[in-house]
């Protein structure tokens, strides 16, 4: 091996591991004395010429670069995952279990109001859909579901939904007293707990036998306007 392809070969192996483009001074560093940096430079470029990557001269430094007839073939799509805010996935299973489901019917589940994004949030992942509309005044949109929402959670239907008694096992429903739970959902006033604890545990015993998820706020507007749906309605979870 001569002396010339070895400094060549030691070139390029600096410029390969140096993420900075690199001078004279700092490649002449590695070169017994008397070399000819400029000469081993400029043959080396021209090994390179019309090939994917370049050695291309940046200033008074030296780097290899992609060629820049390629660089729009090498751009590169990156999936970023985004974690849900907890309102977005109370709302999404509001919406899985209670569909179809209008935006003013959520808010009384959830006993607040939706941030303006929440919905187009989900609609953005492309897990609920527009349903139709309710016929009541001002016509709501009602949401429900979509397939993506199905194929992501391994679903094979709203059927495969978990049941009550196994959000029960997995300790996603409220195990604190029944007065608590009302009072925190603001259904029993602070004065009245005492007097009205019979009536909190029945009520709360009453929600967590129903098919959906135990928020009592639903059953009353399933009854007032469950059946009056223009889209036809997607089976929900019994």
């Amino acid at each position: 091996m001569s002396d010339e392809f070895d400094h060549l070969r030691l070139l390029e192996a600096i410029l390969f591991a140096s993420a900075e483009p690199l001078g004279s001074a700092q490649l002449g560093r590695f070169l017994p004395e008397g070399a000819d940096l400029a000469a081993l430079m400029e043959e080396l470029s021209g090994l390179y010429a019309n090939r994917g990557v370049i050695l291309t001269k940046i200033g008074d430094k030296w780097a290899f670069r992609t060629a820049a007839d390629l660089a729009g073939r090498l751009q590169i799509e990156k999936q970023v995952e985004r974690k849900l805010s907890k309102p977005a996935v109370d709302t999404l299973a509001i919406i899985a279990y209670h569909q179809p489901i209008t935006r003013g019917e959520i808010e009384e589940i959830r006993g607040v109001s939706l941030s303006k994004g929440t919905l187009d949030t989900l609609l953005e992942v492309g897990w609920i859909r527009p349903r139709g509309r309710r016929r009541t005044p001002g016509r709501p949109v009602t949401w429900g579901t979509s397939e993506a929402f199905l194929d992501h959670f391994g679903l094979d239907s709203l059927d495969a939904l978990p049941g009550q008694a196994e959000l029960k096992a997995a300790g996603l429903l409220d195990k604190r007293p029944a007065a608590t739970v009302l009072r925190v959902r603001g259904l029993l006033l602070k004065d009245e707990e005492q007097e009205g604890q019979e009536e909190a545990e029945d009520r709360l015993e009453e929600s967590q036998d129903a098919d959906d998820l135990p928020l009592e706020p639903w059953d009353l507007l399933a009854a007032e306007f469950g059946e009056d749906e223009e889209a036809e309605p997607t089976a929900s979870k019994h």
